[in-house]
C-alpha cells in the first residue's frame, strides 16, 4: 500500500488519540493480548522492541518481569512522544529508550539482542521480509522473537461480524474521535489485506527464524508469533 511509505507521518497524525481509541474499540482486551504474548515469552535481559508506538508492550515486558532494559524504535515522533510520558509516569525513564528509525535499516550491529519484540506493528512494515531479516540480524544466536498482531477468524461467523465491524465500525469511530478518517480506513485495510497463522510463519522461516509457533487469542482476532534464532 502507498500508505506504508508515508507510516510515520500517518502515526503523528492520530498518535494524540491513538490509545483512548485503541483501548475503547478493542473494549480493552487489547490490554489483555499484551499481557498473554510478554507471559509468553522467556526471560530476556536487552530487548529491542520494534515499532514501539505509544510504549505498551515495552511497559509491559519490563512490569512482568521479563525485560531488564528495552530499547524502543518506531517512525513517528508523536506516537514516541506520548510513549515518553508514559513511561516517564511509569517511573521507567531510565529502562527504556528511543529512537527514531525504521525496521528496513535498524542501526545496531549484529547479535545485539537478547530477543526481539513488536506488537500491532509489522503489517505496517513497507518491505515485510526486509523488516524480518533485520530483526534476525540484530538478534543473538538463541534469542527469542515475540510478534503480536492482528489477524481474522477461522469460525465463518466470528469472521463475519469482525469483518463488519472493521469495516464500518472502525472508520465511524476513528474519524469522530480522532478527525482522521483516512488513518483508521488505513488500518482496517492493513489488517484485511496481511497475512497470518502459518503463512506468516513460512515468511517467518524464510527469514531465518526456527522454532516458528503461532497462537490465536480471542477467537483468532489477534495472534501470538514466537521463534528462535
Amino acid at each position: 500500500m502507498d500508505e506504508k511509505k508515508n507510516i510515520g507521518s500517518l502515526f503523528d497524525r492520530i498518535a494524540g488519540s491513538y490509545d483512548r481509541l485503541n483501548h475503547l474499540l478493542s473494549l480493552d482486551i487489547d490490554k489483555y493480548w499484551r499481557r498473554r504474548a510478554v507471559k509468553m515469552m522467556t526471560n530476556a535481559g536487552y530487548v529491542l522492541d520494534v515499532a514501539i508506538g505509544t510504549g505498551d508492550l515495552a511497559i509491559e515486558l519490563l512490569r512482568s518481569g521479563k525485560a531488564q532494559q528495552v530499547q524502543g524504535i518506531d517512525l513517528s515522533k508523536g506516537m514516541m512522544a506520548v510513549a515518553e510520558k508514559k513511561v516517564e509516569k511509569a517511573g521507567l525513564g531510565r529502562r527504556i529508550g528511543f529512537a527514531e528509525g525504521s525496521v528496513l535499516d535498524l542501526p545496531y550491529r549484529d547479535d545485539s539482542y537478547d530477543a526481539v519484540t513488536c506488537g500491532f506493528g509489522v503489517r505496517n512494515f513497507s518491505d515485510l521480509d526486509k523488516g524480518l531479516q533485520e530483526m534476525y540480524r540484530v538478534l543473538r544466536k538463541g534469542g527469542e522473537v515475540m510478534i503480536l498482531e492482528f489477524s481474522y477468524p477461522e469460525n465463518p461467523v466470528i469472521r463475519s461480524v469482525y469483518d463488519c465491524y472493521f469495516s464500518y465500525v472502525l472508520p465511524a469511530v476513528g474519524k469522530l474521535l480522532s478527525r482522521d478518517k483516512t488513518a483508521y480506513v488505513y488500518l482496517r485495510n492493513s489488517v484485511k489485506n496481511f497475512i497470518w497463522g502459518g503463512t506468516f510463519c513460512s515468511r517467518m522461516r524464510q527469514a531465518g527464524f526456527k522454532d516458528v509457533t503461532f497462537t490465536p487469542l480471542t477467537f483468532g482476532i489477534s495472534t501470538v508469533y514466537k521463534a528462535v534464532k
